[in-house]
Order: structure tokens, then C-alpha cells, then sequence
């Protein structure tokens, strides 16, 4: 009796603990929104074991950029860096808006090279750790694509795409008033701020803003945003080409993230990728429903996957198991 009330008792503590394993590993889940605040328009580097992100701070800039520091996505410490800043970045064509919408990418040469928008204009730096000391990447000290480029649009929006080849691209662009927006594209020197050619159109079906550039066995991958970030209409489209100079044609399930049924994804867009242990992710803002006049959005961060016929499956918003180091 004693032995037999001994395994019961054994039984039962290892199915206690069996529960309390599954509580932990549930509650390490990485959930959206992966940090606390309301920022928006992400973009991630990764470097020496560590991830860093930068991202507009919520609402709609401010005098400089948020930024994270993690390994894990479940424990997160804000960093500041030095540049930019609204009063280091500013030019007769700047407008007023405040530093916003970052894309960090990490050059062939091993530096890294910021594209931001500050005002209504796009300024490029460089540096040679994520967290700086950054500067301006041009030596005369100007924007790298001012307000006035090509009058009509919003010189908004810069994203760099490194090609197998190491050719850098730039894409950048939106529309004004919420509509007509356009997708412009330079190749880059070496330097990864002069331009090689003039800006060429290379709009997709349906686009806004916000272009992100991926290439997976030989298919280029132009992901966007569509509709108002300010609202439900916002969501995440993609077009393919065999060439990063396009023509661009959608995919057939277009748009892939966009305002749940029941409201939990609201507004979604404005993403960056990377990839980690051969699994694709996507990092991008949605709308946090306030009754203010302005919007405040949240960081969440899911899987990409593609079908059999390399089409981008639809995203579940739903955050990501955690990684394994």
C-alpha cells in the first residue's frame, strides 16, 4: 500500500510538473506586440549574436528613432544612438514632419547604412556597429534624396536590397493624400549612396508605400503597403518579377496581412524580413484602436511562408514559437 501510495504520489508531481513545463514554454511564446509601447515602420539588423531594430516612435516620429537590442524577442532593451536627429537632418526641402520609417542593412564592406526619412526627404548614414556613432553617409552633409527629386510624390520610404551579385538597390516611394502612390529604383556604387542611374518607375499592381525587396530561387519579391496607414485599409501586398528592375506582376492571393475579422490585426504594413535557422519572418507595425485623433501602432512580428508554387502564403497573425540558440 505504502509503495503503491508512493507512485501516486510520484505521478502526481510529474504531472504537475508536466503542466507547469507546458505553462512556461506557452507563456514563452513570442506575442504580439513583441515590446510594450507604440512604435511603427521596423527594420532589423542582426550582428555578433544580437538583434537590433529600428522603428519610428509613435505618434507619427519624433526627434530621433527608437531603438531595440534583443537575442530572443522576449526580453528587449532600448538603446539610443546619436543620428538621426531632426535638427542634424534637416534641408530647405524638408517639410516638417519628424524622423520616421529607418531601413538598416548591413553592406558588403561589413558597415551598415541607414536610409530614413526625416521630414519629407530620405538621409542616408553609415557606421560601423548597429548602435553607432552614426553619420551622415554623404560628405557634403545633404539628403540623399531630397523632398523635390520628383515633384508629384512623396520622397518617402527607402529600402535597400543587396542582390546575390552585391549590387545594392534602392527603392523608395509614396503617393500624397493617400493616393497615386509610386515605387522608384536606383542601382548604387559601391559606396552605397551614390547613384548609378537615374531613378526608374518600377510600380507594382496596387502599391502605396513601404517597398521591401526579397529574392528566394531566383524570383525577386517586391512587398508593399496599400491603403491608409491611418486606418483598416492598410495591408501587405507582393508583386514577382525575374528581375529587381521588374515588371512586377501580384500575386493572386495579394493582398497577404491585412484587417482581421475581428479588428485583433488592424491596419497591418509597413514590414521588413529576415530570415533565422532557414525560416522566414516578418516584422511590422498594426494599429493599437485608440479614440485620439492620432494613431499609435505596435510591433508584431509573424512567419513567411510560400506554397509549393513559391507564392507568399497569407499571414497568420499569431506570433512565432521562440527561437532556439
Amino acid at each position: 500500500m505504502n509503495d503503491r501510495k508512493t507512485k501516486n504520489c510520484l505521478l502526481l508531481i510529474l504531472i504537475i510538473a508536466g503542466i507547469s513545463a507546458c505553462s512556461r514554454q506557452e507563456a514563452k511564446i513570442i506575442s504580439n506586440p513583441i515590446v510594450d509601447g507604440y512604435f511603427a515602420d521596423p527594420s532589423i539588423v542582426f550582428y555578433e549574436g544580437k538583434y537590433f531594430i529600428y522603428a519610428t516612435i509613435d505618434p507619427w516620429g519624433g526627434e530621433e528613432l527608437a531603438v531595440f537590442e534583443t537575442v530572443d524577442f522576449l526580453q528587449f532593451e532600448q538603446k539610443h544612438i546619436n543620428w538621426p536627429t531632426k535638427q542634424a537632418c534637416t534641408s530647405p526641402t524638408s517639410g516638417n514632419d519628424m524622423v520616421w520609417a529607418p531601413s538598416v542593412v548591413q553592406g558588403t564592406d561589413g558597415k551598415f547604412y541607414m536610409y530614413v526619412s526625416v521630414g519629407n526627404e530620405i538621409w542616408a548614414g553609415s557606421a560601423e556597429h548597429p548602435l553607432g556613432p552614426w553619420k551622415n553617409a554623404k560628405e557634403d552633409g545633404t539628403p540623399l534624396i531630397p523632398g523635390n527629386m520628383i515633384p508629384g510624390y512623396h520622397m518617402i520610404d527607402a529600402e535597400c536590397f543587396i542582390d546575390d551579385d552585391n549590387q545594392a538597390y534602392q527603392y523608395w516611394g509614396s503617393g500624397l493624400n493617400w493616393v497615386n502612390g509610386k515605387c522608384f529604383m536606383v542601382p548604387l556604387a559601391a559606396n552605397m549612396v551614390d547613384f548609378q542611374k537615374e531613378p526608374t518607375d518600377v510600380t507594382p499592381p496596387n502599391y502605396f508605400e513601404g517597398p521591401v525587396m526579397m529574392k528566394k530561387n531566383g524570383t525577386y519579391y517586391l512587398m508593399y503597403s496599400n491603403g491608409k496607414a491611418i486606418d483598416h485599409t492598410y495591408n501587405v501586398r507582393y508583386a514577382t518579377a525575374k528581375s529587381p528592375w521588374g515588371p512586377f506582376e501580384e500575386g493572386s492571393n495579394s493582398p497577404i496581412l491585412k484587417t482581421s475579422a475581428d479588428s485583433t490585426t488592424y491596419g497591418p504594413g509597413h514590414h521588413c524580413l529576415f530570415s533565422r535557422d532557414g525560416q522566414d519572418y516578418m516584422l511590422y507595425h498594426r494599429i493599437f484602436p485608440q479614440k485620439e485623433d492620432y494613431v499609435l501602432r505596435q510591433l508584431c512580428l509573424d512567419s513567411l511562408n510560400f506554397d509549393s508554387q513559391e507564392n507568399i502564403k497569407n499571414v497568420k497573425p499569431q506570433g512565432v514559437e521562440p527561437f532556439i540558440h
